[in-house]
């Protein structure tokens, strides 16, 4: 085995410690989606392809979810159960037990590419997508008190509601360019206009809470409060004109990416993501809240309407009108390929690929090992990752591809979404299974080429050879490669 191999293999276990929740399956696939998550990824082949790649407005996407702790039979017991109620027996009141949330989707509504120079092995394309990113920490007492007092016996409590929470919306326009230098070496990049549509971010430092029952059929609480809350700009009450595209909350991003092969025809490659940010409007605000409230209608059926009301209304409390800045969820990720031909006649091709991940803007890490089997145009993957959240997580992808037509579906967590799709079918035993999460994941894809074929020169009858692209004209005049 090669020695940087061997390097990158120690990389891999290092680093396979977590990150939120992402699709890999997708990783050296060749795929139009590939090529703009991974820049240096070609989605074109010589000969084969032709010229024009597009996935005519059909989204592509990956959605994905968890949360942990105590709170899980809670929670999907109230989404899935028949009666609609929080199963809140699990939950340990004042004990500092918290439980963490997260959720991302990625979805892309237009996705195009072209090949412009075979020489140069150049493809150019333009892409519009919109994200999600949402993650937050709670508390068991923050669901608990959603079902009433009957969870809490004391008659104060301190400290128990310090809860943490972000949610960031917003449209990516981009343009990607990728370029073979030579034939070991190949650049690309994703240059990306953002387009803010709600940023959230609350952050409780301080909580206190204290319980009246005087008449035990109509309890009654003071909840207190204090932190900080950054909320963007809505004009009114949200709606879906809200979603739209519009410049009130400008961004950029870019992404970077460089893969080499090796003479053993190991393919490293590295890839700097979505590293941007968002200027959220001017009309925005900034609360440090520091107050208390009385909660009324604790036994009522309207319960969770009055606590959402009074919270909120705690939250919005010292506010400043003014803009701030925020980092989309970048990440650096590290890979390391190689195909193998199995069988007698090489009719199977076998594609292992190790991953690396690490946010760039929070403490994740994630290691990953990707493996491809491909017969035909039918690929099979099975996919294999660890975090720093100690979750281990089995994914599958089926994939169609030939060098004109592309789809893809799977999952990154096989188990998780299993179980979680039970429990929307209303499974009492998947409502109240409580492992290390609860959470599915799903992505989804298809595009298709047009066009003239991509010819060599020696055949072609539609497409010039052309020149070498920018990159690859800057490295021969550096290193004195023209002829």
């Amino acid at each position: 085995m090669n020695k940087i191999y061997i390097v990158f293999c120690l990389l891999f276990f290092f680093f396979s410690l977590s990150v939120s929740a992402q699709q890999f399956s997708q990783y050296n696939t060749g795929t139009l989606y590939d090529s703009f998550e991974n820049p240096s990824q070609r989605s074109f082949i010589p000969d084969s392809s032709r010229q024009y790649a597009f996935n005519f407005l059909i989204p592509n996407f990956d959605a994905n979810t968890y949360v942990t702790g105590n709170i899980q039979p809670g929670l999907k017991s109230r989404l899935f159960s028949r009666t609609a109620f929080y199963d809140t027996e699990g939950l340990k009141i004042g004990k500092g037990q918290y439980n963490h949330f997260n959720a991302n989707v990625n979805a892309y509504s237009i996705m195009f590419k072209v090949f412009t120079s075979l020489n140069g092995d150049v493809e150019m394309g333009f892409s519009a997508q919109t994200k999600v990113e949402s993650r937050g920490l709670f508390s068991d007492e923050s669901l608990a008190l959603l079902n009433g007092v009957n969870n809490f016996h004391a008659n104060s409590y301190s400290d128990i509601f310090n809860d943490t929470y972000r949610f960031q919306a917003y449209h990516q326009l981009s343009f990607s360019y990728r370029e073979r230098i030579n034939n070991k070496f190949a650049l690309g990049f994703k240059v990306s206009g953002l387009l803010g549509i709600q940023y959230q971010q609350i952050d409780i430092v301080e909580s206190h809470i204290s319980f009246n029952r005087e008449v035990p059929t109509q309890p009654t609480a003071l909840l207190y409060l204090r932190g900080r809350y950054y909320d963007s700009y809505i004009p009114g009450q949200m709606t879906a004109h809200d979603y739209l595209p519009t410049f009130r909350n400008p961004g950029a991003a870019v992404s970077l990416g460089a893969s080499y092969k090796t003479d053993d025809r190991i393919t490293i490659q590295a890839n700097v993501k979505d590293l941007g940010f968002i200027h959220w409007s001017k009309r925005s605000a900034i609360y440090d809240f520091n107050n208390s409230e009385p909660i009324n209608d604790l036994t009522s059926t309207h319960r969770e309407d009055t606590l959402y009301n009074r919270t909120h209304k705690l939250l919005k409390n010292n506010g400043t009108v003014q803009s701030f800045t925020t980092p989309i969820n970048g990440r650096a990720e590290l890979s390391a390929t190689k195909s193998y031909w199995l069988g007698d006649g090489n009719n199977l091709k076998y594609t292992p690929t190790l991953i690396a991940s690490k946010e760039l803007f929070y403490a994740g890490f994630t290691g990953a090992l990707v493996n491809h089997f491909q017969f035909g145009k039918f690929t099979a993957t099975l996919t294999t990752s660890y975090d720093d959240m100690k979750f281990f997580n089995l994914g599958t992808q089926f994939m169609v591809k030939s060098p004109n037509v592309e789809f893809f579906v799977g999952t990154d967590r096989l188990i998780n979404t299993g179980r979680f799709a039970l429990a929307s079918l209303h499974n009492d035993a998947q409502i109240q299974h409580e492992g290390d999460y609860s959470g599915g994941d799903l992505y989804l894809g298809f595009s298709l080429k047009f066009g003239h074929v991509i010819e060599h020169p020696m055949n072609a009858s539609s497409i010039p050879m052309g020149e070498k692209g920018f990159f690859g004209r800057l490295f021969g005049r550096l290193f004195k490669t023209d002829r």
